[in-house]
């Protein structure tokens, strides 16, 4: 019987196509890949599981890549997040289940004592997210719809937690409110920080736009400077703003184009470009420390041979043109906006795809 979680992705990838069958049956095979929308099971074509190749490494079979998010993984991933699975006893008892092998019996451990993590750090950020649950079907991902932010092209940067912790100072008692979390990655991926918007209960109002009624609903927590909340994975082309909203909503448009939020101006300026990038778009807020921002990354990413080019919004900030014009008019103000190639290759193609 399998010992590890190696040894059983390695027999789940002997049976690649019949495990993406079974768990990811919104998708289809093509060629040697399964290609299905996420790996949540979700319909689409941008993510893509190799169903022949080598034992391990490179190429091998039962290996995944979601070209839109950026995430991959084994099949083992594929059985937790489809069928919404925390602990990795279930997601294992799961695949011995799919390959006709015993349960595991529990095997005693000692008993290890977490210890708690510093207040506001990147352990702190990391555990956060870790035990949020994904956006689907809650109350964040009704809150996204309710900006106009729909269909939601990337949420695996965004989690939801019923109850998270929320306190007004340092000598108030901690209350708990519904909040979406978000994750801060370095260029490499790995999750630096988080940023908490904690969201009303009782639901959308035009006032608050459905974020708690306190006095701060957004915090970040851990190591900011220079990293974002992503959307999609940057090579040559990435767009820049600072809001998660004002994004999202630029992804409503243009769902294949990398993007990062770096959730204030300030941050917004110092954030790092992969050395790979050749055109940096920059979503500007419409006020001074939105265009502070603007002028500061330009000059970084030109100095980087980096060509930039700002994006300027109709009002306040891209989620309110979203909001007060709707998607047909921010496509068409994006698309003066735009190099020419870059209209061709992300605009053209996203608009052909949904219309």
């Amino acid at each position: 019987m399998p010992r590890d979680a190696s040894e059983l992705a390695h027999r789940l990838a002997r049976e690649a196509e019949a495990v993406c069958r079974h768990y990811l049956s919104n998708g289809r095979r093509e060629g040697r890949y399964w290609l299905v929308g996420d790996v949540r099971n979700t319909p689409g074509r941008s993510m893509f599981v190799r169903l022949k190749g080598q034992e391990s490494g490179r190429g091998a079979a039962g290996k995944w890549t979601d070209a839109a998010t950026g995430e991959h993984g084994d099949l083992l991933d594929v059985i937790r997040e489809s069928c919404g699975l925390l602990d990795f006893h279930d997601v294992a008892d799961e695949a011995r289940r799919f390959l006709s092998l015993p349960r595991s019996d529990p095997e005693p451990s000692p008993k290890t004592v977490l210890m708690p993590a510093q207040t506001g750090s990147p352990e702190a950020a990391r555990r956060l997210f870790a035990m949020s649950q994904p956006l689907a079907r809650t109350l964040a991902e009704a809150y996204l719809r309710n900006r106009g932010i729909s269909p939601l092209h990337e949420a695996g940067s965004l989690h939801f937690h019923p109850r998270c912790y929320y306190r007004p100072n340092d000598n108030s008692p901690t209350e708990t409110w519904p909040a979406m979390i978000a994750r801060v990655t370095d260029l490499e991926g790995r999750i630096t920080g988080a940023h908490r918007t904690w969201l009303d209960p009782d639901g959308f109002d035009p006032i608050r736009l459905g974020k708690a009624p306190i006095d701060t609903p957004r915090r970040a927590m851990g190591d900011l400077l220079g990293n974002g909340v992503r959307f999609g994975v940057a090579n040559d082309v990435l767009a820049a703003g600072e809001g998660i909203e004002t994004m999202l909503s630029l992804r409503c448009v243009l769902p294949t184009l990398p993007m990062a939020a770096a959730l204030s101006a300030n941050h917004l300026a110092a954030m790092l470009l992969p050395l790979t990038l050749r055109r940096l778009y920059i979503a500007r807020d419409a006020d001074a420390a939105g265009d502070a921002a603007v002028t500061a990354l330009t000059e970084r990413a030109n100095a980087a041979g980096i060509e930039a080019i700002a994006w300027s919004p109709r009002v306040g900030d891209f989620n309110e043109d979203l909001r007060t014009f709707g998607i047909d008019e921010l496509r068409a103000a994006l698309r003066t906006q735009l190099a020419p190639q870059d209209v061709v290759r992300f605009l053209l193609w996203a608009t052909a795809e949904t219309g």
